[in-house]
């Protein structure tokens, strides 16, 4: 089941606008959180009490909290990797590991007896997960997160994040990456250009970020890396689908109502025998046959676009197109609205016989 999460940083903000914060998401339905302990050094005790309530707060809520982890922090703490009580006191659900052992250790820790999960570093692009699977790890316990990337331009490529998530997904241990709030402040780093885990996501939205994570249909868990994102970006968060998806459509004047009817509130697929050119979903051309598509706008056709085809082209009338390049219009096509522009990159990922659907911007 895929689900959203935020990151909370206790030395970076008060620890009454962290518990807000995390109940805010939580009433959301936001049902991970992400920390870090990379630089906490000192006594037990008091890294205990300064997480305590953050914990237990989060735990109330149903959210489960992943500490960002090393092997220094074990040396630093005195943590026997063999005895990972100290992070089950903490009310820990997972640790992140993101430098790891030699793999041997990280296997032993997934059998630990409070189910603690271990999280590994998905970015690398080593053989890093596969060595682990040698030594025969609680594949129950085992989950990959993506770093994050506070300094413009080091992101990952999306053919390297590619490459890295199948890897994971292909010996079935649940993934996760990490997005860029526009509004928040601050992150674990004094570098803070946006926190996101696609070096191209940078700049957008957190919502067609993740709607672009969702799509690919490799990540399960998508958290927002940096504090603290606004109501209005966690409302946007919650309420996308996350299984299908939704793109922004901005309508032409002089649409008509069976056509918005074919755009808002019909279920689209694309076709197995692909074009290079256009997107086609044809099922509206057979429920809506022997409807009258009148022409209205054949303009020229621009990437992103959104068509319907008017009655002067027959058999194909009604049939729903999105334009993946620009195209001269024979004259018969309607060209009925466009595709947000933050979101128009998203078509060039919709797959063979993939379902998606559009919403009509106000």
């Amino acid at each position: 089941m895929k689900a959203l999460g935020i990151s909370i940083y206790p030395a970076q903000g008060s620890l009454e606008e962290n518990l807000e914060y995390i109940s805010t998401a939580a009433g959301l339905g936001f049902t991970r959180i992400f920390t870090c302990l990379l630089s906490v050094k000192g006594n037990k005790d008091v890294i205990l009490k300064e997480f305590a309530q953050l914990t237990a707060h989060a735990q109330d809520l149903g959210m489960r909290v992943i500490a960002d982890v090393s092997p220094d922090v074990f040396k630093d703490l005195n943590i026997d990797y063999k005895d990972l009580s100290f992070f089950a006191d903490m009310k820990l659900w997972g640790i992140r590991l993101d430098l790891g052992f030699s793999g041997i250790e990280e296997s032993i820790m997934t059998y630990n007896p409070y189910n603690i999960k271990i999280e590994i570093n998905m970015s690398n692009g080593t053989k890093y997960l596969d060595n682990i699977m040698t030594y025969k790890p609680n594949i129950e316990n085992l989950i990959g997160c993506h770093n994050f990337y506070p300094h413009r331009y080091t992101g990952l490529s999306r053919q390297h994040f590619l490459n890295c998530t199948n890897q994971f997904k292909s010996f079935g241990v649940k993934t996760a990456a990490f997005i860029s709030s526009r509004t928040a402040t601050f992150g674990p780093w004094p570098v803070n250009e946006g926190l996101c885990t696609l070096e191209e996501h940078r700049n957008l939205s957190a919502e067609v970020q993740a709607k672009d994570l969702f799509h690919t249909d490799l990540v399960d868990d998508v958290i927002i890396a940096n504090a603290f994102a606004s109501k209005e970006e966690l409302l946007a968060l919650s309420s996308m689908d996350k299984n299908l998806l939704m793109l922004k459509v901005e309508p032409y004047s002089g649409i008509t109502e069976l056509e918005k009817k074919i755009v808002e509130k019909e279920l689209h697929f694309n076709r197995g025998d692909v074009s290079e050119y256009m997107i086609r979903s044809t099922q509206s051309r057979v429920k809506y046959s022997g409807q009258s598509f009148p022409l209205h706008n054949p303009k020229p056709i621009k990437r992103g676009d959104i068509l319907i085809e008017s009655s002067f082209y027959e058999r194909y009338a009604g049939e729903l197109q999105i334009a993946l390049k620009d195209m001269d219009n024979s004259g018969k096509t309607n060209v009925v609205g466009k595709v947000a522009l933050e979101e128009v990159f998203l078509i060039d990922h919709i797959t063979p016989w993939q379902k998606f659907r559009f919403s009509i911007e106000k």
